[in-house]
Order: structure tokens, then C-alpha cells, then sequence
């Protein structure tokens, strides 16, 4: 097994670091893009958010896939076909005309980006010990949110000096670089034990999470927040691309560096979980993406900002909490039920626009805001009746950030 500090731990530590750094600046890259889009295609908000909407879906519907099809044929081997597909598309994309063909190759991409996240952390409980394990968890966790806000600043960057095809070829070319380094840092596995793939089992274990209502609660909790949250950071770029604040590309993509609360978030709920039960932590920080939320209805740039800071933080703070609840209260499989709530997680995000798109037809910003405070006002009142359910355990759980 793979200890703490040799070469072969710091080697596959940090390629799966890089593979997820790649995976996630993929996902993001479109974000600050959204306005070019809409102008170039001629399209309305909603139509312009499918291309992040698209390639999250396609992300989350094939983490049900990819889980199984490792434990049958082996994890390296998948990675790495997943992410030259992904690098392979990322690269087609810059050469389309038309955005039917962008969406196409976006969904794709999408399901071929799914690959590393539904692998990773089954590859390390195959080959890492135990402290092993904790430690590179926490620079792979890392390397997630910092490559959503990477791929967002390098989107808008070259995005305002050039067009957005050429976002995609740089992007392609760098996630290439990034790969070739993953097969060659990443040790092949000496401990797998390949199991025989039976569907029926899959959905058995699938069917019985869903059946429990404090895990069932919890995914609803995770999918409807993250509905709301990556959908306000879209609607956003379009109020701050427009009168008073013009702010050009690259200015709407360091607007994503409001995430880097998130990672703070992230870390500190584990602590604050020594002292707070996870159901009050969850409460503080839907409460906290609320009053973030109201903050950005205050026109001065700086308070929004601020109102997204806030809402980074309480996002990521009630989602790694609602990571570890899934951890402890998951009675089997538990892998099976940590890939479920990202299924929840991904495909919330990728409803957010329709659901929030009448609201901003109708009233622009302020609208959006009212509904997003609808959905927080429905997932407060489920954490808070996990709260009466909650039975305090001495057990502590490492928690995670995508």
C-alpha cells in the first residue's frame, strides 16, 4: 500500500490533483462566456446557460456509470480513455460554427468529464493507506474548486482579448498537457480486485438510499441548493455585463474568485462539526445564502460581491456537511450513496436556469432573487427537520467539496 510521504504517494497525489484541476476548469469554462454567447448566437439567457446546463447533466448521469464499470475493469485504465475523450471534444468544440453543434459537444464532453470524479476516490482506497488516504483527499478536494475557478478566470481572459473559440483551444491544448502528465504521474493499480458487474445489485443498493428519508432529504437538500447557487453566478454575468456596470469578460470572471470562500467553508465545517451538529451547521449556511441572496439587490458593485462571498461560503459549508451526513448515515454501500447525492448535486445544477428563467423574464434580477429565496426557504425547513431527527454521534466524518 501507498504511505504518506514516498514517492509513488506525492506522484499519484498529485495526478489526480491535476486530472481534477483539468476536470472542473472544463465544466466552469463557459460560464463568464455567457453574454458573448447570447450575442453571437442571438440567444436569450436561458438558451445560452444550456451550454453550462448541458455538460453538468451529461457529468452527473454518468457518475452512474462510471463507479461500476471500475470496480469491473479496473480505475486507471478508465480515467484515462475518459479524460483523452474529454480533452478530444474540448479541442472539436473550437472548430464548430453553429451552437447547436457547441451543445452537442458539450453533453459529451460532459460525460466523458464524469470519468475521474466517480473514479478517483475508489482508486485511492485501493492503493493509499488509510492516513494516506485523508491526506491526498484533501489535495484533491482542493484542486476541484480551484480548477472551477481557474478555468472561469482563463475563460474570461482570453475570452475579452479574442473569441470564445479560442477559449476552447486553449483550454484543449492545456487540459492535454494536463493528461499526459496524469499517465504518466499516476501508478498503475497493484491492488485492484476486479468484481463482476451486476446491474441488479447497483439499483438495489440505489433503491434502498432512496427509500431512507434522512438520506433522501439530504440529496434534496444538496440538489436544490446547488439549483439555485451556480444559477445566480450565471443570471449575474448578464446584470453586470449590462447598464450601470458594463464589466467586460474578463471582469465577470474574476467575479468566480468569490469562491475561494467556498474552500475556506469547506475546511471549517469539519471543526465546526465538533461542536455544532451537522443539521445546525446546514441551517447556518442556508441562512447565510440567504441573507447573501437579499445582499446583491443593493445596486453598489462592491455589496454584491460581498453578497457572493457570503453565498460561497454558506454553500460550501452546508454541502460538505450534507457530504459527511451521507457518509454516516448510509447504512450500506456507502460509495453508492456518496454518488447518488452527487447525481442529485449535478442534475439540481443543471435545472437551475429553467426553473429560474420566468422569474427574470418577468422581473429581471429581482425576480430571480425572490425565487432563489423560495428554494432556500424549502431547504431551511428540511434541514431543520433533520435537526428534530437528528441523533448526535460521536463519529466524525472527513468532509468534501466539488
Amino acid at each position: 500500500m501507498i504511505t504518506t510521504g514516498t514517492r509513488e504517494f506525492w506522484f499519484a497525489t498529485l495526478a489526480l490533483a491535476l486530472g481534477s484541476f483539468m476536470i472542473f476548469a472544463n465544466v466552469h469554462m463557459t460560464q463568464p462566456l455567457l453574454p458573448q454567447l447570447a450575442q453571437t448566437f442571438h440567444l436569450t439567457p436561458l438558451q445560452a446557460s444550456w451550454s453550462l446546463t448541458v455538460t453538468i447533466s451529461m457529468l452527473g448521469l454518468s457518475l452512474l456509470i462510471y463507479g461500476s464499470l471500475s470496480d469491473a475493469f479496473g480505475r486507471k485504465p478508465i480515467m484515462v480513455l475518459t479524460l483523452l475523450g474529454a480533452v478530444a471534444t474540448t479541442l472539436a468544440i473550437s472548430q464548430v460554427e453553429t451552437y447547436s453543434s457547441l451543445l452537442i459537444l458539450r453533453g459529451l464532453q460532459g460525460f466523458f468529464l464524469g470519468g475521474l470524479p466517480a473514479i478517483a476516490i475508489a482508486y485511492l482506497g485501493d492503493e493509499f493507506e488509510r492516513k494516506a488516504v485523508l491526506v491526498a483527499v484533501g489535495f484533491y478536494i482542493s484542486a476541484n474548486s480551484l480548477g472551477g475557478v481557474t478555468g472561469r478566470l482563463v475563460s474570461g481572459f482570453v475570452g475579452e482579448h479574442y473569441d470564445w473559440q479560442t477559449v476552447f483551444l486553449v483550454l484543449g491544448f492545456s487540459s492535454l498537457f494536463l493528461v499526459l502528465l496524469f499517465i504518466w504521474l499516476l501508478p498503475a493499480s497493484k491492488h485492484f480486485q476486479a468484481k463482476a458487474f451486476h446491474p441488479r445489485s447497483v439499483l438495489a443498493d440505489m433503491r434502498s438510499h432512496l427509500q431512507s428519508p434522512l438520506l433522501l432529504t439530504a440529496y434534496l437538500i444538496g440538489g436544490l441548493n446547488m439549483m439555485i447557487f451556480l444559477s445566480l453566478y450565471s443570471y449575474i454575468t448578464f446584470v453586470l455585463a449590462d447598464a450601470p456596470y458594463h464589466l467586460s469578460t474578463h471582469a465577470l470572471g474574476m467575479l468566480f474568485l468569490t469562491y475561494l470562500t467556498g474552500s475556506f467553508a469547506s475546511a471549517w465545517s469539519g471543526r465546526a462539526a465538533l461542536w455544532l451538529s451537522q443539521p445546525i451547521c446546514m441551517i447556518l449556511g442556508i441562512l447565510l445564502l440567504m441573507l447573501g441572496t437579499l445582499l446583491t439587490l443593493l445596486a453598489s458593485l462592491p455589496l454584491i460581491v460581498s453578497g457572493f462571498l457570503m453565498n460561497s461560503f454558506g454553500f460550501f459549508l452546508t454541502h460538505s456537511t450534507l457530504s459527511s451526513w451521507v457518509s454516516q448515515h448510509a447504512l450500506q454501500a456507502r460509495a453508492s450513496a456518496s454518488s447518488l447525492y452527487l447525481v442529485f448535486y449535478y442534475l439540481g445544477a443543471s435545472v437551475g436556469s429553467f426553473y429560474l428563467e420566468p422569474f427574470w423574464q418577468w422581473a429581471g434580477w429581482s425576480g430571480v432573487v425572490g425565487a432563489s429565496l423560495g428554494i432556500f426557504a424549502v431547504t431551511l425547513s428540511a434541514a431543520l427537520w433533520l435537526h428534530f431527527r437528528h441523533k448526535p454521534s460521536t463519529q466524525v466524518f472527513s468532509s468534501t467539496c466539488v
